[in-house]
């Protein structure tokens, strides 16, 4: 067995294989960027080595120093994680060519199933179901419209060696075809360095279907049964669960089946994932299932398939890789129970899913029925360099229902400030009807995108409660005077003795009455914790006094311009005392590689200014002021 395993990676996943190491007593090295010098995965192994800046083209994908702190470390294996340098055939092979143990899949494997044409020919003389469609050598704008007239309309473009959504198109009508395949060939060039494409028939009510599969060095290939990843925004995986919904036992049986013929046409090792794409327009056969691509390595979702089959796949990973046959054989494995996974990420589903950054102020993962995946703790810093996830929640249940709704109160129960998170997106998700019927499609999110993004408005319920609860002296009075002088608050007998507060700096008038006649929301009416935070169905809401002062507390409502992350202010347009215009350009704030441009909420003048040119700032921070025009 492996003595001592470095690990290629950082994060949730850097976290997991640690836990795993050091249960089967194996040391445990990590690496780490500038960044990433405080980071929990840093400080869980057994030692570290600063591997540069914190770019990952200059730290996590610098093979070399990867191979140069194994050695440092007297470390046996390397493990690569997901993402990263963990399909990179050509690391993979210079692990073993300095001695070093590769806990991952043969080079060969990974270069026969880097190609998307190659991968499909492969299945086809393997057995293996492939899409409707053109993989061949002649890539000649001609002839690729040639073959997608006769494929038939709509028909998918994609780049040989795309992943992640980028290099694809879809085609609707021929007069088309032209215009994308130059758009999908100009990004496939820029991102992958490789133009070519392959053709595909577009499937019209498609679900995402995969095969976990297993192999080791004795010839020995099983699989875990499959997974749904339907649920997908621009091709990334938002909730995955394990086993997937309406598979029926006989078309389980062929779908498996046909992922181990493909692990076994190229003699596979190790953990990896037949990806399949399903025409579920007549539910799920076998017929309508089609290989899409072979993933050589760890999945993000693998933990749904750990929780329906009980197997630890790091486990497996690191005694395969040491030379050991696979643990179990084929009859030994079976599905107990349903397994569900959501990726929580520092992102804003209001705001077209923009990143955010910053310091985990508050951070408060469910910890009731479920399993948390995470590489942070409160007080991480969320950083503009790498991949946004905060965590993966992942819950269990008897049946598909039980694990739905155990999974929809754990994201309703996370709390997360102020950076901005994807929970209350996950909470609406859960409760889409196509979800719980199981009869989604990868256009689901798409079709439903409005009414999932919409933004979370804190229910006058939870304020009035909030109110009782915590400003009266005495929990359930209603004596509105005794509000007066506490924390800036002012009653207004005037007007149904309301207070005004200030939630996420917006105004809202609430009583104590309010909202008492309305249902309560399944998730409840909000967790309330210390200071002015305030969290219901995994939004979170700063309510605080209403003030209308110098100290910049007014609402945006009032014209005063929010921060909507952190970043750096690259350009000011405005100077205080200033006329502006509706929609006019006030300032410029630069976060994660991309510019926001912040504009003037109507006509009036700027009052207050509070930002820098060059200048940092913090999310919700007040940037400027502007008034009303008379």
């Amino acid at each position: 067995m492996i003595q001592k395993l470095l690990i290629a990676n950082r994060g949730e996943i850097a976290c997991r294989i640690i836990r795993t190491a050091r249960e089967m007593g194996i040391a445990t090295a990590a690496v780490y960027s500038d960044a990433d010098a405080k980071a929990l995965h840093v400080r869980s192994a057994d030692e570290a080595v600063h591997i540069g800046p914190s770019p990952a083209a200059e730290s996590y994908l610098v093979g070399e120093k990867i191979i140069a702190a194994a050695k440092q470390t007297g470390a046996e294996a390397i493990h690569p994680g997901y993402g990263f340098l963990s399909e990179n055939a050509d690391f993979a092979q210079a692990v073993q060519d300095a001695g070093l143990i590769w806990v991952g899949a043969p080079p060969s494997s990974i270069r026969a199933m880097g190609l998307k044409d190659a991968a499909k020919k492969l299945m086809r003389e393997a057995g293996v179901p492939v899409t409707p469609g053109y993989d061949g050598d002649d890539q000649s704008p001609e002839r690729l419209k040639q073959e997608a007239d006769a494929i038939g309309y709509p028909v998918l473009i994609k780049a040989v060696a795309g992943g992640g959504g980028k290099g694809m198109r879809k085609v609707d009508a021929e007069g088309d075809f032209l215009s994308s395949l130059e758009s999908c060939r100009r990004e496939a060039k820029a991102s992958f360095g490789n133009d070519d494409v392959i053709l595909e028939k577009w499937i019209t009510s498609p679900r995402h279907i995969e095969v976990q599969v297993f192999g080791d060095s004795h010839g020995n290939h099983v699989h875990l049964f499959e997974r749904d990843c339907s649920l997908q925004r621009r091709h990334q995986k938002v909730i995955e669960e394990a086993p997937a919904p309406g598979m029926d036992e006989a078309t389980r049986e062929e779908i498996c089946a046909a992922a181990v013929r493909a692990a076994k046409a190229v003699d596979y090792e190790g953990a990896g994932t037949i990806e399949f794409i399903a025409d579920a327009s007549e539910g799920l056969r076998a017929d309508r299932i089609f290989f899409m691509e072979m993933n050589t390595r760890l999945q993000v979702e693998h933990p749904v398939t750990e929780e329906i089959t009980g197997v630890d796949l790091v486990e497996w990973q690191l005694r395969v890789a040491a030379g050991e046959p696979i643990p179990k054989e084929q009859d030994e494995l079976s599905i107990a129970g349903w397994a569900i996974e959501a990726r929580l990420y520092a992102e804003d589903p209001a705001k077209g899913f923009l990143p955010s950054t910053g310091r985990l102020e508050y951070l408060d993962l469910p910890a009731f029925r479920s399993r948390v995946e995470t590489g942070v703790e409160q007080g991480s810093e969320v950083s503009p360099f790498y991949d946004p996830m905060i965590a993966k929640i992942v819950c269990k249940g008897d049946n598909r229902e039980d694990a739905i709704s155990n999974l929809r109160e754990a994201t309703a129960n996370t709390n997360v400030w102020p950076v901005r998170q994807n929970a209350w997106f996950l909470v609406r998700l859960l409760e889409l009807d196509e979800f719980k019927s199981g009869q989604m499609t990868t256009g689901t999110i798409g079709d439903h995108i409005e009414e999932l993004t919409e933004e979370p408005q804190l229910r006058k319920l939870t304020l009035a409660l909030r109110v009782r609860d915590h400003l009266y002296e005495d929990q359930f009075g209603n004596d509105l005077a005794r509000l007066e002088g506490i924390g800036g608050f002012r009653l207004n007998a005037e007007r149904k003795e309301s207070i005004r507060l200030l939630v996420n700096g917006e105004a809202v008038e609430v009583t104590p009455h309010d909202g008492w006649g309305d249902p309560l929301p399944s998730g409840g009416v909000g967790t309330y914790q210390a200071g002015d935070l305030v969290f219901e169905n995994g939004a979170a809401f700063r309510v605080q006094p209403y003030r209308h002062d110098a100290g910049g507390s007014a609402s945006a409502a009032d014209g005063a311009i929010l921060a909507p992350m952190p970043g750096k202010v690259i350009a000011l347009d405005v100077a205080e005392g200033d006329s502006v215009t509706a929609g006019q350009r006030l300032m410029v704030l630069e976060a994660m590689k991309m510019e926001h441009s912040l504009t003037a909420p109507f006509d009036g003048t700027v009052t207050q200014l509070s930002a820098s040119e060059g200048g940092q700032v913090q999310v919700e921070a007040v940037l400027c002021v502007v008034e009303p025009a008379e």
